[in-house]
This record gives structure tokens, C-alpha cells and sequence, in this order.
């Protein structure tokens, strides 16, 4: 390549795009076949408007929150591409049939797959549920920053178009979802996998962080009138645990692959084996952030699964404060027991002893808030409706997951056990039957409150169904595989016995396809029957909290008058009392106006992580020079504000009145 085309475009060349790859150019011509057809629809169906001054463009929270959800859901579509992917390859890959991925396109899979299913599927998904639902729970019209929570949901879409990108330009890191130095660093990695991966995931880093920073806030200085924190739902609880869990542990996360950006690009040493580096300072870095990211993953769930519990046994939840005070033991123990990660890298018997302890010492807050659902449950008038149901699910699967885990907390077992197949079945085991549980368990019991109609229960139960039975049957296999010491990561086996276990759990995995199929289907047959689905009374499910007392789908403003807080139960109690709401007397409502700069900073983040994957160094600084322009511009950008007239919330609250007066409120 001459000096002048290096210039302009680095080290980007037609040798960086894979078409030596089959598999990867037949997915290319998908997708690309897929986004034309997108394209050309919401062009003739004239949308691009629509979808940019009301949703692109929107600081509504639970706009927001709803699409953080949907990228959610678009890169589960993705990372599990990834699973089918391996689970085919190990099925088939016995003896002389290497199987049809070669170990380098294999292990950008399975980091991709650790990385997207991570960062890109279960944290927008807890995010989003966060976004919508708790502004609501406290009686708040929107969250304390409406601007940043636009630009932090577009850092984080800007990350996941970068891991994107790296499937089609170039090749995504080979190293394991956690990019482990010295495999990571310059020496190990020259390619541009791992570079995808720093920018990606300081780019979305950025967005989880100050989303962070503006729900703690939001949480602490914006709760209705008489709700003090013992009042707070449980939800809410677990989702300001998350958020300092998050403000605390994500600047690791940052300065940890600052860090090792600049081993890459300017020759530091921090964690190579040369010149005074140490890569055990990568190792202990990247799980003083990693253990409590599980529990940000985690914690929201079990908020949802309190909410559902109580609602769907008609009672109050048991034991509130022991609910409350589990979840402050947990956020704290979350950054004590880090090392248990890495037991057999010679620590010491007395630290791994420490470390050993904690992890046992966790279990029990955990272990507590199964017997206040099950106690919750006992002699309720329990509905089986899906949000119960995948509770329920959750309750048998996490048990079995959490008992694995104090397996492992044992250093002589973790010693046996670590870095086989039944670590890979036991975080599944609680990642999937924790957050992805918790998730689809709050997706269709917030669902009614975001659109005003029920999701179909027919397909619910099919990917129900296919959920819980595909990932016993994909998982069992795995511990089974452990305990007979089959490694992970490997994409090839010379042993032809070990054959029928992985073809069982590639059978799973087939069936939890069908379940994603299925809940794909439920969301178009309930928007196409959402006439016959939707609820009048604005509360299809008798439910407790605050979020109920709006109207489904909530305006604009989410509450006319700040609701007066007297009880725990904020929206049972509202009920029982038989508030009256006034008709009349509104002012207007102040409301931030809908901003174009959170998507244009991530639009010149995206560009400026691009260009500094491929050493494209003009086109570094242009992106980093419009950052600057735009948030300098954006900041003395005073027209931001608009008002609802006081005639506008009337019809509103007139129209909402009488619902809820249907309600017997």
C-alpha cells in the first residue's frame, strides 16, 4: 500500500474484510439484503420522521427504556448466533472431522458471544427495564438528567455497532470476553480484534456510566411526597443498588483498558511480561469490576422477580426489610470475593481461604430472598399468569445454579473444576436462569403499562416452555462434561465418547432457538391483536406499586400532580383509600424539548473509535474535533424546553380519571 492510501485509510485495506470466510460473507449478504429491505420500508412507509423527532431524538425516559430494550433484543439475535455457531462446531468436531469453523474464526465467536451477550444484551436489557419503570415507582416525570439519558442510551448503540462492524471489517478479538493480558497486548494480539474490543467497550462504557450517575441521582432527590427510602419499592431498591454498583466498579472497567490502550498504541508496560509489567494487575482489575458487573446483571432481576411475586399471590411481599438489608449486604460483599475467580494463580492459602469465605458468606443474602418469595407465595391467591410463571422458573433454576457456585467457592473443588465445562453451565445457569429469566418475567408484566395491552400468553407459554427445557437440556451436558474434566474453549475433541453430550446440548440450544422464535412471534401476534388484548381498567394485573396509578401507556409527564406516598403498597393503598383526583386547577407542565445531540456525540464516538482501530488518524481527529463542537454547541443550546398547556393535561386526566375510576379507584 503506498504512503498516500496509508494516509487516508491506515491500515484498512481490501485484505481487512474476510471474504476469504464463507460463512461470514453469506452473512453479510443477509444482513445486507435484511437492512435494505428495512430501509426501503420505513422510506415508503415515510417513518424516517417519525422515528426521529419521536423516538430517536426523545428524552422521555420510558421511550428510552423502550429502546434500550429492543437493542437488546436485536444483539440476543446475534450472540446467540454465536452460541448455535459453537454448539454446532463441538457437536461435529470429533477425531478427523474438524467441523466447519477454524479455531481462528472460532475464537472470535466465542468472544463475541461473551462480549455481546454481556454488554449488548443483558445490560440493555436491565437498563431499559430500569429507565421505564422506575421514574414511575417513584412518582417522578422523568429521570434527573433527560439529555444524558439520551446520549447514554446512543453510547451504548454506538458500541454495539462497533462490535458489529468488526464482523464484517476486520476480525473481533481472539482472547476470551474478558481479553486477558498478556494475550491481549501488542505481542500476543497485533491484529485489530482487540482494539474492537477496547473502543467498543469504552465507547458503551461511557453511556452505562452516566446512566449510572443519573439514576442514582433520579433515585436519591426525585421521590414523591412521603416516600422515604423503607417506602421505596423493591425494585427500586435493586435498581439504586445496581446504579452505585455501576458508578463505583464501570471507572475500573475504563482505566483498566486506558490501560492497556496504551500497551497497544504507545509501547507502556502495565501488563506485559517485560520491562516491570505484571499481568496479574489485568487479572485483579478486570474482576474488582467483573464480579460486581454480575450483580448489576443480577439485582434488577430480583427486583422484578419481588414485584411479580407479590402481585401474582396477591399479597404483600414478606419480610420487606430483611429484602432490603439482603440487598445492601450483597452490593457491598460484591467487591470481596473478586479472587475467587482465579483460585488456582497462586494466591495463597490464606487469601484463597478469605476469598472462599466471602463467596459462602454472599450466598446467604441471596439464599434469603428465595424463602421471602416462597413465603411471599405461601397461602396466596397465586395466578399463574407468564410473569409468575417464569418466576418460578427462575426459583428452581437459580437454586441449582447457586449451589454450584459454593461448589466452586471451595478452593480445593475450584482447583478440580476451574477453567472446564461446569464454570461455562453454572454462570449460564444463573445468568440465564437469573437475568434473561428476570427479564422476560418483566417485559411481560410492564408490557400492559408501556403500550395499554396484554402479550399474547399462547406464544408466551411455547417460548416459556422451550426456554426452560432448551437450557436444561443444553446445560446439563456441560456439567456432566466438567466433572469428567473437558476444558473449555476447545473446538475440537479427539475423544469420539464425549460426542452424544455435546450433540444433547446442541439439541438444547435448538429448542431455546425455537423459544426466541416463539417470543418474537408473541410480540407480532399481540401488536396485531392488540384490540382484543388490551385492558380498559389500565391494570390488567391487580398490581401493587406506584407505576399502576398512570394510565397505559402513560403521557408525557407521567403524573399531573405528585402523588402523596402513605404506604409501602403505593398503588393498593391508593386504592383502598379511594383517592379522589382532582379534574381541574392543572398548570402547565414543564418538560424538556427532545435533543439531536445525544445521537450526533455517538455518531462522532463511533467515528472516532473506528478510526482509531485502523490507525486512521485524520479521521481521529475530525470525529474528536466534532465531539468537541458539538457538546460545546449543545451546551449553550438554552431553547430546551417546552410546555404542556394546562388544557392538555385536563383532557388527559379526565380521560384518565374515568379509567381508574372503572378501577374502583
Amino acid at each position: 500500500m503506498s504512503d498516500t492510501l496509508k494516509m487516508i485509510f491506515g491500515r484498512l485495506s481490501i485484505e481487512s474484510l474476510p471474504i476469504h470466510e464463507p460463512i461470514v460473507v453469506a452473512t453479510f449478504c443477509g444482513v445486507a439484503l435484511g437492512g435494505i429491505a428495512l430501509l426501503g420500508a420505513l422510506t415508503y412507509f415515510r417513518l424516517w420522521g417519525y422515528l426521529w423527532k419521536e423516538w430517536f431524538t426523545t428524552v422521555d425516559h420510558k421511550r428510552i427504556g423502550i429502546m434500550y430494550m429492543v437493542l437488546g433484543l436485536v444483539m440476543l439475535l446475534r450472540g446467540f448466533a454465536d452460541a448455535i455457531m459453537m454448539r454446532g462446531q463441538q457437536a461435529m468436531a470429533f477425531g478427523a472431522n474438524e467441523g466447519y469453523l477454524n479455531a481462528h474464526h472460532y475464537d472470535q465467536v466465542f468472544t463475541a458471544h461473551g462480549v455481546i451477550m454481556i454488554f449488548f444484551v443483558a445490560m440493555p436489557f436491565v437498563t431499559g427495564l430500569m429507565n421505564f419503570v422506575v421514574p414511575l415507582q417513584i412518582g417522578a416525570r422523568d429521570v434527573s438528567f433527560p439529555f444524558l439519558n439520551n446520549f447514554s442510551f446512543w453510547m451504548t448503540a454506538a458500541g454495539a455497532a462497533l462490535v458489529m462492524a468488526s464482523l464484517f471489517i476486520g476480525e473481533f478479538a481472539r482472547t476470551g470476553w474478558l481479553a486477558m493480558a498478556p494475550l491481549s497486548g501488542l505481542d500476543y494480539s497485533p491484529d485489530v480484534g482487540v482494539d474492537y474490543y477496547v473502543w467498543a467497550l469504552q465507547i458503551a462504557g461511557v453511556g452505562t456510566l452516566l446512566s449510572g450517575v443519573n439514576l442514582v441521582a433520579t433515585i436519591v432527590k426525585m421521590r414523591a411526597p412521603g416516600m422515604g427510602l423503607m417506602k421505596m419499592p423493591i425494585f427500586t431498591w435493586t435498581a439504586l443498588a445496581t446504579n452505585i454498583l455501576i458508578v463505583a466498579a464501570f471507572p475500573v472497567l475504563t482505566a483498566v483498558l486506558a490501560m492497556l490502550s496504551l500497551d497497544r498504541y504507545v509501547g507502556t508496560h502495565f501488563f506485559t511480561n517485560t520491562a516491570g509489567g505484571n499481568p496479574m494487575m489485568y487479572v485483579n482489575m478486570i474482576w474488582i469490576w467483573g464480579h460486581p458487573e454480575v450483580y448489576i446483571l443480577i439485582l434488577p432481576a430480583f427486583g422484578v422477580f419481588s414485584e411479580v411475586t407479590s402481585t401474582f399471590s396477591s399479597k404483600r411481599l414478606f419480610g420487606y426489610t430483611s429484602m432490603v438489608y439482603a440487598v445492601l449486604v450483597i452490593t457491598i460483599l460484591s467487591y470481596l470475593v473478586w479472587l475467587h475467580h482465579f483460585f488456582t494463580m497462586g494466591s495463597g492459602a490464606s487469601v484463597n481461604s478469605f476469598f472462599g469465605i466471602t463467596t459462602m458468606i454472599i450466598s446467604i443474602p441471596t439464599g434469603a430472598k428465595i424463602f421471602n418469595w416462597l413465603f411471599t407465595m405461601y397461602k396466596g391467591r397465586i395466578r399463574f399468569e407468564l410473569p409468575m410463571m417464569w418466576t418460578i422458573a427462575f426459583m428452581l433454576t437459580f437454586v441449582i445454579g447457586g449451589m454450584t457456585g459454593v461448589m466452586l467457592a471451595v478452593p480445593p473443588a475450584d482447583f478440580v473444576l476451574h477453567n472446564s465445562l461446569f464454570l461455562v453451565a453454572h454462570f449460564h445457569n444463573v445468568i440465564i436462569g437469573g437475568v434473561l429469566f428476570g427479564m422476560f418475567a418483566g417485559i411481560n408484566y410492564w408490557w400492559p403499562k408501556a403500550f395499554g395491552f396484554k402479550l399474547d400468553k399462547k406464544w408466551g407459554l411455547v417460548s416459556f416452555w422451550c426456554w426452560v427445557v432448551g437450557f436444561w437440556v443444553a446445560f446439563t451436558p456441560l456439567y456432566v462434561l466438567g466433572l469428567m474434566g473437558v476444558t473449555r474453549r476447545l473446538r475440537h475433541f479427539d475423544d469420539p465418547s464425549l460426542q452424544i453430550w455435546f450433540v444433547v446440548a446442541a439439541i438444547g440450544a435448538a429448542i431455546i432457538a425455537v423459544g426466541i422464535a416463539a417470543f418474537l412471534l408473541q410480540i407480532f401476534v399481540s401488536i396485531r391483536n392488540r384490540e382484543a388484548l388490551r385492558d380498559e381498567t389500565g391494570d390488567p394485573w391487580n398490581a401493587r406499586t406506584l407505576e399502576w396509578a398512570t394510565s397505559s401507556p402513560p403521557p408525557a409527564y407521567n403524573f399531573a400532580f405528585s402523588p402523596v406516598i402513605h404506604d409501602l403498597d403505593a398503588w393498593y393503598d391508593m386504592k383502598s383509600r379511594g383517592a379522589v383526583r382532582p379534574v381541574s386547577g392543572y398548570l402547565p407542565i414543564h418538560m424538556p424539548k427532545n435533543t439531536w445531540a445525544g445521537i450526533v456525540l455517538a455518531g462522532f464516538s463511533l467515528a472516532f473509535g473506528f478510526a482509531m482501530i485502523w490507525y486512521i488518524w485524520w479521521l481521529a481527529a475530525a470525529s474528536f474535533l466534532g465531539l468537541l463542537v458539538t457538546a460545546i454547541t449543545h451546551t449553550f443550546n438554552y431553547d430546551r424546553d417546552f410546555y404542556i398547556s394546562a388544557e392538555e393535561v385536563t383532557e388527559t386526566e379526565n380521560a384518565r380519571t374515568t379509567v381508574l375510576a372503572r378501577h374502583g379507584a
